[in-house]
């Protein structure tokens, strides 16, 4: 009778310190692994980085790498986007995402279009997102932490919004960052519940 108490007391240990150890995984928030690639300068990272960390503290840099070679598409002179998700994501833990940022031309194949230009991408959801300052103002650095963070918002679950100035709005093959100014409301109650903070 003894050796059944004391069996069924260790089970009921071990099933309370596991349902712990669950609930401690499932809050933790994840961690941005900040990736450059070797073209980007110190000074379009650092300023990225100081903005993302503002609302998402939990973030690593890490060293400049090269491109992966079977993203660079020679006859436009640029990089797929879709090749360098899959290898960031191929490198990418789970309880981690990673950004991708670079200054060279990215594209992707959209619709009929083989080779169409843009400024990020970022699978819904996902582990991995890249965004390029190739297309944006170059005396406007806010607009590559804006492509950044909207980018970031796709791997995190986000749709596209249709409120203008939302970073979560879809360019339409344009480039609308100067219209947009925060996270709306429904998009940062959702990122709230991802660990994200704002004021």
């Amino acid at each position: 009778m003894k050796l059944q108490y004391f069996g069924l007391l260790f089970f009921l240990i071990l099933f309370c310190c596991s349902k712990e150890k669950i609930s401690e995984t499932t809050i933790k928030p994840k961690v941005i692994l900040i990736q450059p690639f070797k073209d980007l300068s110190q000074r379009d990272l650092k300023e990225v980085v100081e903005n993302i960390r503002k609302i998402y503290p939990e973030i690593r840099v890490l060293e400049p790498i090269d491109f992966p070679k079977n993203s660079y598409y020679a006859p436009r002179n640029r990089y797929r986007a879709d090749s360098i998700i899959k290898y960031l994501n191929s490198k990418t833990a789970n309880g981690f995402i990673t950004l991708g940022l670079t200054s060279k031309d990215i594209s992707v194949t959209k619709g009929k279009n083989p080779d169409f230009g843009i400024m990020g991408l970022g699978f819904k959801p996902g582990k991995a997102c890249v965004a390029s300052k190739f297309r944006l103002d170059k005396k406007n650095n806010e607009q590559f932490y804006k492509v950044a963070i909207h980018e970031l918002g796709h791997t995190e679950g986000l749709n596209h919004c249709p409120i203008k100035t939302c970073f979560m709005r879809d360019a339409e093959g344009g480039n609308p960052t100067n219209e947009e100014t925060d996270f709306c409301e429904k998009c940062k109650n959702y990122l709230k519940t991802k660990n994200w903070k704002f004021n």
